[in-house]
């Protein structure tokens, strides 16, 4: 087996590596501008809640000179981050006034969370704790994978946990390469695990609730098929993860992420049977403060009453707080604050490592705000919706089976371009759901399509930043992470074809 160093003068030798997620996303920031030159621009008549009328598209010119696409390149950054869609003509841009459109909540979230685990690594509770957690689970680290991926495949199906995972990976990933795992391991059971929940969402407000509405259906409607995705695809994804990490413990030259310095040093627990030392009374305050933290963000971002009833307007209940990532990035500022005192850090020590805890997390913070830019270009050269044009000629007339599959299909590049999804939703299920009545499907099975388009492409696509962020937290690059998905995509892939046409031969 190769070392370290010899894996790195190889790959030195080979003369080329991928870019890194803030470069994939520059280049494919290029690639939308370029092609929104070529596609026609256009629109759709909109209800008073913005949602297009089926039939209404008709030709409309952006609007945009040359130097006012040059601008929207040059400004997509910045749209990512604070641009304002103005509830008027829907356009994008950092001084108009309507609703925020750019990531700014996620990003000051990102920076939050790594200033939280910074602090918290600098305690040596969480150094410590992971060794005692890392050496009791030595002989089942298998165990833990599939119970971390069950918490997050459930909380993906029930409220779409996706961009909060972000916040894990300071944890999970000392934890698996502790276990004798690699990097991949800890992205999988992250990306896979909310993901596949958020594919197969049951009660999910922000997709399967948000579509529903827009379908004019009960977000009950077709629960059952979607349950029974969700445990079917969840099973699957949770093998597939630990086959690999399995044999990547046993083998661990195959692994396809490879191994930074001092990453296989960190695999001591195997071979080392002396177990670590104990948790001191200040290691073990300041880890049930973090588990504490975590468990306070998990329900104070779940919507209880939608979760809970079915109904995907249920008035919250009153001690539901329905946090978004403005609150949370405060609430982790103020955990690393309650942190660094009850260290007792000395006010110098916890400001220098509260701002390198800021630094190290940037880049991830970034990739989110690039990836967000990317929607605005195409939203202001006004071709969003001529894409959706396409597809709403492209699925007519077809039979239910293969309406279905259609859908399906259709929904994969939309899901690309539109990363949200309730956004996607918002802007694609009014058209698609009346087709389905001339095609004499259930729209509750149309809504099943859609949502599994949306969320299969939210597995492995660069525009969205629960993929490029949590990789780039990782330290994985994002061939290797294609690398190591690609397989359980097609899988996927088959397996939600299937049942989105047994759902709708059975309507």
């Amino acid at each position: 087996m190769p070392t370290e160093a010899e894996s790195r003068e190889a790959e030195q030798q080979r003369g080329f590596t991928f870019p890194s997620a803030l470069t994939v996303l520059v280049i494919v920031t290029l690639l939308v501008w370029v092609v929104a030159f070529f596609v026609p621009s256009g629109s759709y008549e909109r209800e008073a809640d913005g949602a297009p009328r089926q039939g209404t598209y008709h030709r409309e010119p952006s609007g945009l000179s040359l130097l006012e696409r040059f601008t929207e390149l040059f400004l997509s950054p910045v749209n990512g981050l604070y641009g304002v869609q103005d509830s008027r003509t829907g356009q994008i841009g950092p001084d108009l006034v309507g609703e925020l459109y750019g990531a700014a909540g996620v990003f000051f979230f990102v920076l939050a969370i790594g200033a939280f685990i910074t602090v918290v690594f600098a305690t040596g509770a969480m150094d410590r704790g992971i060794g005692r957690l890392a050496h009791r689970l030595r002989d089942r680290g298998a165990l833990l994978i599939v119970g971390v991926m069950l918490v997050f495949s459930l909380l993906g199906t029930v409220e779409g946990f996706a961009e909060e995972t972000l916040g894990f990976y300071g944890l999970i990933v000392p934890l698996m390469l502790a276990l004798g795992y690699d990097r991949m391991v800890a992205v999988g059971t992250i990306i896979l695990g909310a993901g596949i929940g958020v594919l197969c969402s049951t009660v999910n407000p922000f997709s399967t609730g948000v579509a529903s509405s827009a379908a004019d259906i009960s977000l009950g409607d077709g629960i059952a098929l979607r349950a029974l995705m969700w445990l079917v695809l969840t099973a699957v994804t949770i093998g597939y993860v630990v086959r690999y990490a399995r044999r990547v413990r046993d083998h661990p030259e195959r692994s396809l992420s490879g191994y930074l310095p001092g990453d296989r040093a960190q695999a001591t627990v195997r071979n080392d049977a002396d177990e670590p030392p104990e948790l001191t009374g200040l290691h073990k305050l300041v880890l049930v403060t973090v588990v504490l933290v975590f468990a306070f963000m998990i329900f104070a971002v779940i919507p209880w009453a939608s979760a809970l009833t079915g109904e995907a307007d249920a008035a919250p209940y009153g001690w539901e707080l329905g946090w978004s990532f403005p609150e949370l990035g405060a609430l982790f500022i103020c955990a690393a604050i309650l942190v660094g005192l009850l260290a007792r850090m000395g006010e110098q020590r916890f400001i220098s490592t509260f701002v390198q805890g800021v630094g190290e997390f940037v880049s991830p913070a970034l990739v989110i705000v690039l990836a967000r830019g990317v929607t605005a270009i195409m939203n202001n050269a006004k071709v969003t919706d001529t894409l959706l044009h396409s597809v709403e000629g492209a699925v007519s007339g077809v039979p239910s089976a293969l309406f279905t599959v259609m859908i399906f299909i259709v929904n994969l590049p939309l899901a690309f371009l539109i990363p949200s999804t309730s956004g996607h939703a918002t802007l694609a299920m009014p058209i698609l759901a009346p087709l389905a009545d001339f095609a004499g499907v259930s729209r509750a099975v149309v809504v099943t399509a859609w949502q599994a388009a949306s969320g299969w492409m939210n597995l492995w696509v660069p525009t969205t930043a629960v993929i490029m962020g949590g990789i780039s937290l990782a330290k994985v690059g994002y061939d290797r992470y294609l690398r190591f998905a690609a397989p359980l995509l097609g899988l996927l892939a088959l397996l939600i074809t299937g049942f989105v046409a047994l759902g709708a031969v059975l309507t």
